[in-house]
């Protein structure tokens, strides 16, 4: 039997969920079809999903046309989870795009629109709601043609999810949508979309085949598996979905090989985040806890946690505190940060907390995230033995300017056999530690720090075979002198402040045109290019990404309803006028004196 694997995506409000129901039920899936405004869809299964009408998360369901397995793929409508329906595209055969032929084409509708033509997706479109009182599907026919712009050849249909007006058709458009089986000889490969509550993976199988028993890393492999309808089986063969048991802390994006391989995702997150803690400071270990395991089910959320140990501030990934053992981990914890892309995504984080662990918690106001860059070339050392380096240890660090998105590299101009290795991993984990605050207290990023001198007191003991630590250099001292020297040398070679811009594509009249150029500029925007036509216009360009949500909130008024904007993550840009800081936590290894009082030896 074959498999096809379909999506269907909307506009919030369009009848995404009804559709689906009502393809479940006229398949003999379901009994009745559920409603969203009622709580009793079969797909939105989330207790928040049902009270507040919408979808959150993806979600599947399966029913058989003739012998074609279909795996119904229900996504999120709203702005804010664009970010999860895009990750979904990766994983479908085809897309079912859903109008209202009331509402008629939505800015969301075209978003979507452009990215299924963005990443060649067949797409199916369905004007529903035809018996609704306002509905004009010849209007939203012309709207599809001028606005949408589908390619020749796909279907446009009509009907109505509630009444069952135009189904039958729709599920012969279905039969005819081509598959994408692939090989079942090949090396296995297969891609987590989504993630349950209880760590189980929904994956979609690419490539092979993936069994119980199979191997997917060092720790993991999977010990169960079911299809889309909850019923067990033994094998998901190539294009099938499945959810199985057994995948250590799995996270969406995540490549899967049975052959002991695994590729961690690596989506890239908002240019936005917020500081968000436990109304109780008592739960603020079950808050970490609760984040972490919402981390796994959208790592774009990329969860950070702000630590003070040791007067030190670390900033790093939630991993290590995910456990029963959180409020321990968390008891020296200063901030927690998260990614965000709205405020809906906000009140459903809180919202989660709340009802899935307990956990009431309180956020601060969005904010963009900068990083710091460097632009000179500069070196600090200190010497053990000398003043005023209290340390049993010689650091010597040189920083240089590496190219634009290559990360940082730590390098070595001393004998790798010059000090015992766990030095040296002291000193790179306390460079990559200094680095996530510079000297504006910005991650320092695309640089290349390399040790340039080293030196230490070998073991010493008591004539009684105790360890000296009075005599004896420890990776402690290494740890804790690199932060000093380190921001020595980049405060000598400089840093600048990048803030995140983004490029942008706004749609709207012709007529519109003028002002809008002068707004946008005021918004200090750059534009690359105008297209101007006797019905449409396009402006594209880039926009710093702190003025992005000026611009959408505006946008309705000085465009009459009629613009469409979307804009991504281009690239980062250096501030222009005084660079903004973050605030830094812990002691600052700058200040050389405060920073030796808080650490001593």
């Amino acid at each position: 039997m074959l498999t096809l694997n379909l999506g269907i995506l909307a506009h919030v409000d369009a009848g995404k969920t009804t559709l689906t129901e009502r393809l479940l039920f006229e398949a003999g899936a379901i009994d009745a079809v559920g409603s969203v405004d009622r709580g009793t869809s079969a797909t939105d299964t989330m207790t928040l999903e049902r009270e507040r009408g919408i979808t959150i998360r993806t979600a599947v369901a399966s029913f058989t046309l003739d012998d074609l397995c279909v795996n119904l793929v229900d996504t999120p409508g709203h702005p804010d989870f664009i970010a999860e329906v895009e990750r979904a595209l990766g994983i479908l055969d085809g897309v079912i795009l859903v109008i209202s032929a009331v509402e008629g084409v939505q800015s969301q509708t075209r978003i979507l629109m452009r990215a299924l033509q963005r990443l060649a997706v067949p797409t199916t479109l369905f004007v529903n709601k035809v018996d609704r009182s306002g509905a004009d599907p010849d209007r939203v026919d012309e709207q599809i043609a001028h606005r949408l712009k589908p390619a020749p050849g796909t279907s446009v249909l009509r009907g109505s999810a509630r009444t069952g007006e135009g189904i039958a058709a729709l599920l012969d458009r279905i039969r005819r949508i081509p598959t994408s089986p692939g090989r079942p000889d090949a090396p296995t490969s297969a891609t987590v979309f989504s993630v349950e509550p209880d760590g189980r993976a929904w994956l979609r199988v690419h490539d092979g085949t993936v069994r119980v028993r199979d191997r997917v890393d060092k720790r993991s492999r999977i010990t169960a598996i079911s299809d889309p309808t909850g019923t067990r089986t033994k094998a998901l063969s190539p294009g099938g979905i499945g959810v199985v048991t057994g995948i250590d802390h799995p996270r969406v994006g995540d490549r899967i090989g049975v052959d002991g391989s695994r590729e961690v995702s690596t989506l890239r997150p908002s240019t936005l985040e917020t500081v968000v803690d436990a109304a109780d400071p008592a739960q603020r270990g079950q808050l970490l806890a609760a984040l972490a395991t919402l981390a796994d089910q959208d790592p774009l959320i990329n969860l950070r946690i702000v630590t003070l140990g040791d007067g030190l501030g670390t900033i790093g990934a939630a991993a290590k505190y995910r456990s029963d053992g959180g409020a321990e981990n968390f008891a020296g914890s200063a901030e927690v940060r998260l990614s965000l892309h709205g405020e809906v995504q906000r009140q459903v984080i809180a919202a989660r907390l709340a009802d899935e662990f307990g956990v009431r918690a309180t956020f601060r106001p969005l904010s963009v995230i900068c990083i710091e860059r460097v632009v000179g070339t500069d070196s600090a050392q200190e010497t053990i033995a000398t003043a005023p380096n209290p340390y049993l240890a010689t650091v010597g660090l040189r920083v240089d300017p590496s190219p634009v998105d290559t990360g940082v590299r730590f390098e070595l101009e001393v004998e790798a056999g010059s000090m015992p290795p766990a030095f040296f991993t002291a000193v790179r984990s306390s460079v990559e530690e200094t680095l996530q605050q510079g000297l504006s207290g910005w991650r320092v990023t695309d640089c290349v720090v390399t040790m340039t001198h080293s030196g230490y007191w070998a073991r010493q003991s008591h004539a009684h075979g105790t360890f000296d630590k009075s005599m004896s250099s420890t990776a402690g001292d290494f740890r804790l002198l690199t932060r000093p020297v380190l921001m020595r040398a980049l405060r000598q070679a400089g840093t600048v402040v990048c803030e995140p811009v983004e490029s942008f594509t706004l749609d709207l009249l012709p007529e519109q045109v003028p002002a809008l150029l002068g707004d946008l500029a005021r918004w200090e925007a750059d534009i690359t290019s105008t297209e101007v036509d006797e019905r449409d216009a396009r402006i594209e360009g880039v926009i710093p990404t702190r003025l992005t949500d000026a611009v959408q909130q505006r946008l309705p008024d000085l465009t009459s309803g009629e613009g469409v904007w979307e804009s991504r993550l281009d690239h980062h840009r250096a501030v222009r006028g005084a660079p903004p800081t973050s605030r830094r936590v812990g002691v600052d290894p700058g200040d050389w004196a405060a920073y030796v009082k808080a650490n001593p030896r």
